[in-house]
């Protein structure tokens, strides 16, 4: 059975500074209520159309200007999808919700940080076409479906590996990035996540690929051709990893949990075709924690990303590595997640413009969840990391140094770094 919740991310890109080309995402299913919508009234045209997701500036007052724009460090946008939930499930409701509430108790949200913070909110229908570019057209048109299911029986789960249900509700998202001199980076605070669905269908909580629609969004909008998508999510992202396994234009590179869910994300597995050498997985052996992950972006992620050159870099951000997660059992801490946020940044900013957005994906202990995104703001916007006062070492052991030293020096040697 396909799903009611969807969400693709369009990106901003400054049109020669006269125009901001905007698009988001999102396709909003029949709800239970009685101002219920269908899914179709959300979809602008059939499969088959071409529809841009462009919005001009100069139609819409109610998106920020230009200028407040240009003035922003961070550029974000919240789709919580309340109505898609399902009680103990990890994946729930509250995940997003708590990250917001932590940002505005840091005082990290526009009401207290602007012109620097921007939260874009209003949002414009996805095509079925961007939809399509990943997925394939049977799944989406099972869509309706669903809805129908869940419509009548509340929720549903769907097919595929993995407890991934859907309701009728919501699943919006947005990205932003530009390409002025110090463009913003974005941050799409969205769910559920999207790195395991697989062109023909959704798994293991996942329903829709985000970053593989905005991946392929970006190259045939916004003429972005060469895209390098970091997934350091604990869980392997196999269904971005298939979705672009034979795609010269897109490398793909994993950081995980070895034997974690699903499975996949083998060192051996690197590409086909004319894709042969753009898919990177490194898993890392349990217990990897901040200095693994300090060295894999040193020695493996940078030289990559500059060996590919990249036109904008997309981030599949998961934090279950946490050591309080619940789901896996990796060490990276809050100060881990302000290094990768801020070295990946600044990685954009040498190689693509700066041209970076950043996507939620899994994390489901609240608390190191909503800190971790906080002090990922807080390293795009340059400030000091705060983890020290959330992170305990106490809970911390020895890394299995050795194993991920050598983890570190076969993917090296598979990929000529």
């Amino acid at each position: 059975m396909g799903s009611p919740v969807l969400a693709i991310q369009n990106l901003l890109k400054w049109k020669k500074y006269k125009r901001l080309d905007f698009g988001t995402v999102f396709v909003k299913g029949r709800r239970l209520e009685k101002h219920a919508v269908s899914w179709r009234e959300h979809c602008t045209e059939r499969i088959g159309a071409s529809i841009s997701c462009s919005h001009s500036f100069n139609k819409d007052t109610n998106l920020p200007s230009i200028q407040e724009l240009t003035n922003a460090r961070v550029i974000y946008s919240v789709a919580p999808a309340l109505g898609h939930n399902q009680e103990s499930h990890p994946e729930s409701h509250r995940r997003v919700p708590a990250i917001v509430s932590a940002l505005e108790k840091m005082e990290l949200t526009s009401k207290f940080r602007g012109p620097e913070i921007t939260e874009l909110k209003n949002f414009m229908p996805a095509s079925v076409d961007d939809i399509a570019s990943v997925h394939a057209k049977p799944y989406i048109a099972r869509l309706e479906q669903a809805m129908d299911q869940a419509s009548e029986q509340g929720i549903i789960f769907i097919e595929g590996t993995g407890p991934t249900y859907a309701t009728g509700d919501t699943f919006q998202g947005v990205a932003a990035s530009n390409n002025s001199q110090n463009p913003p980076t974005g941050f799409a605070l969205i769910r559920p996540p999207g790195h395991h669905a697989i062109p023909k269908g959704p798994m293991g909580f996942c329903v829709f690929g985000n970053v593989a629609i905005a991946a392929r969004h970006a190259q045939r909008v916004h003429g972005l051709q060469r895209v390098f998508i970091v997934d350091f999510d604990v869980h392997h992202g196999n269904g971005t990893n298939d979705a672009f396994y034979d795609d010269p234009d897109i490398f793909f590179l994993s950081t995980h949990q070895d034997g974690s869910y699903p499975g996949t994300g083998k060192i051996h597995e690197v590409g086909h075709g004319d894709g042969e050498g753009t898919t990177l997985n490194l898993p890392l052996p349990g217990g990897s924690g901040d200095i693994a992950m300090r060295t894999v972006f040193d020695e493996v992620i940078v030289p990559c990303a500059q060996k590919f050159k990249p036109d904008i870099i997309l981030v599949s951000a998961g934090y279950d590595g946490h050591v309080l997660d619940p789901l896996a059992s990796l060490q990276f801490t809050t100060g881990t997640y302000y290094m990768l946020a801020s070295d990946i940044t600044q990685l954009a900013k040498d190689l693509c413009g700066g041209r970076c957005v950043f996507f939620l994906e899994g994390g489901y202990n609240l608390d190191s969840l909503s800190y971790s995104v906080a002090d990922s703001f807080r390293a795009f916007l340059g400030e000091k990391s705060l983890a020290s006062e959330f992170d305990n070492p106490a809970f911390l052991y020895e890394e299995p140094s050795t194993r991920v030293k050598q983890a570190i020096q076969r993917v090296k040697h598979i990929h000529c770094l």
